[in-house]
């Protein structure tokens, strides 16, 4: 068996979702999912070592063989880059304290890998989880179903995953 922890890296909100499965081609199944949410009205540090401690958390319960992150792409305010690459930093900081390889794939490759599109709109990219992991509804926060399509990402990327129309 294999488990992968998918992160969604944000500033208010860090979505996570953990899926494992047996590879090669094993049904994959869903392990959890959530998100991390910190206070705007807190300073930066605080909230950084928030996601810090609830990340470890999370990979000292499920022990995840691979992080799977989505990677920033161009934000139109500065600010906001700034804020969630300092979020990505703690991320990796948490993935290399806990020895946990970490690869990462851009937007537009999870929407490829989970629709064939990699202009997929967001719904698209929900409904597309909810299928592959057969939920009765999508996953909520969107957070957590862009944390669950960089799982499922990494699973077709390494053809460990078959989905309909992918084209790996």
């Amino acid at each position: 068996m294999v488990t992968i922890l998918g992160i969604d890296p944000g500033t208010a909100a860090i979505g996570y979702g953990l899926v494992k499965t047996k590879i090669p081609f094993g049904e994959v199944s869903l392990v959890d999912y959530g998100a991390i949410i910190t206070s705007a009205e807190r300073e930066a540090s605080f909230r950084l070592r928030l996601v810090e401690k609830n990340l470890l958390k999370i990979v000292r319960r499920y022990q995840p063989d691979i992080l799977a992150i989505e990677s920033l792409y161009f934000f139109q305010n500065q600010k906001s880059v700034m804020s969630v690459s300092q979020t990505k930093g703690v991320i990796l900081l948490v993935a290399e304290k806990t020895q946990t390889p970490v690869y990462e794939f851009s937007p537009l490759e999870i929407k490829q890998a989970l629709t064939g599109y990699g202009r997929a709109e967001k719904e698209e990219i929900q409904e597309a989880v909810r299928q592959i992991l057969r939920l009765e509804q999508k996953p909520q926060p969107d957070h957590a179903a862009d944390a669950l399509g960089a799982s499922l990402c990494f699973l077709s990327k390494n053809q460990w995953l078959r989905i309909k129309n992918s084209p790996y």
